[in-house]
């Protein structure tokens, strides 16, 4: 059974996201509303966001893993069909991360580059089968995204001189969701979605993430490196949370809301206090990935989500999240379009007066941006343009 306050959670958090993602053409942007730097301990609301969309994305992997297996779907089926969506998450969050570090004006330019890439995620990726177009094209766009792929390869310029080659960095944001989805939706399918198993996986992020912040133990070069996001534990940690807020609420939420909402809140609480109690220790860090940061973004986690089930869960007051539904039904459709509409913006040289890009005028219209983005979502959803890992 679906609940209504993951799909919202996970609207808002995309509405949040696009918004914050936006602050970068603003000016007079507040502290708190920002980024932390690299080396600044501190926590800005703009840190709290993509952890929250990774704790989201452990909610759903029950459900979705449940609902499979209600259709009789083989574990053969669900673990080749995990594989590949990580595998997917990963693919572009490898263009992504270096769009970031594209050469500005050598070769196809930055923008370009970004734009064509956009371009090809929605021919691979587009659900064409519920699409209005001829089924005879579905093979044909999908070959041309990959062939579009395979060139933004070969004219790829990285760098500061245009010399670096594409490589997987950090992964981008797709791609961090990738390796946190791979390794908890592979450990809930193991075991059966036991959840000592899993409070023992998310016990064993959280050590990893204290070894990693305070110890070189480890830091590996090479190959090794590029699943860095596995094994320094921060990432995977905030779904493996998601996991077991959802089995905590399964387990002891069937019969009598009360205990899981108790039982939720007291993690939540728990989470909050180590953070801030810890953060003498590690500081807390987004960028760093500190065990401090992972401790109070989860505590937000849990929090944010007895909150909203009990908002549009047990008082039905849904209504309020109907505008904004798109962004938690069509996720990655609208993620993708500011990747189109940030390079046409660039190319074309198209500015907003400097007043509507400051101080709080700057940030509402930003917000308007993120709603506008929604609503066209929700608009090629409704005409079955929909992507889908």
């Amino acid at each position: 059974m679906r609940i209504a306050s993951i799909d919202i959670l996970r609207a808002l958090t995309m509405v949040l996201m696009i918004w914050v993602n936006d602050f970068w053409t603003l000016t007079k942007v507040p502290k708190w509303l920002q980024h932390a730097s690299a080396t600044e301990d501190y926590l800005g609301f703009s840190d709290v966001i993509f952890p929250l969309f990774l704790f989201i994305v452990g909610l759903s992997i029950p459900y979705a893993i449940q609902h499979r297996l209600s259709k009789n779907e083989s574990v053969t089926v669900i673990g080749k069909h995990i594989l590949i969506r990580s595998l997917s998450l990963l693919f572009i969050g490898y263009f992504m991360v270096n769009y970031e570090t594209h050469h500005e004006t050598l070769g196809l330019g930055k923008y370009l580059w970004c734009f064509l890439m956009a371009l090809a995620v929605v021919l691979v990726w587009m659900n064409w089968k519920k699409s209005p177009v001829p089924k005879k094209w579905h093979v044909v766009f999908q070959l041309v995204g990959l062939l579009i792929f395979v060139y933004l390869v070969i004219v790829y310029k990285g760098g500061s001189t245009g010399e670096d080659w594409m490589k997987p960095q950090w992964w981008g944001i797709l791609g961090l969701i990738g390796w946190a989805y791979l390794a908890n939706a592979s450990a809930y399918l193991f075991t059966k979605g036991n959840l000592y198993a899993m409070l023992i996986l998310w016990l064993l992020f959280n050590v990893l993430s204290v070894l990693s912040t305070s110890t070189d133990l480890l830091h590996f070069d090479g190959v090794l490196s590029n699943i860095s996001p596995l094994y320094s534990g921060t990432i995977p940690a905030f779904t493996s949370a998601g996991v077991v807020a959802t089995l905590l609420f399964q387990r002891f939420g069937k019969s009598d809301f009360k205990p899981s909402v108790v039982i939720l809140l007291i993690l939540g609480v728990i989470c909050l206090v180590y953070g801030l109690g810890t953060r003498p220790i590690w500081g807390i860090s987004k960028i760093q990935g500190t065990p401090s940061w992972l401790a109070i973004c989860s505590g937000i986690g849990f929090l944010s989500f007895v909150l909203l089930y009990y908002i549009s869960d047990i008082l039905k007051i849904t209504k309020w999240a109907d505008f904004i539904k798109p962004a938690g039904t069509a996720t990655l459709t609208c993620y993708m379009i500011p990747y189109f509409v940030y390079p046409l913006r660039n190319l074309s040289y198209i500015r907003l007066p400097e007043a509507l890009n400051s101080g709080i005028v700057g940030l509402l219209i930003s917000m308007l941006f993120a709603l506008l983005v929604v609503s066209f979502t929700g608009w090629l959803e409704r005409k079955g343009y929909k992507l889908k890992l």
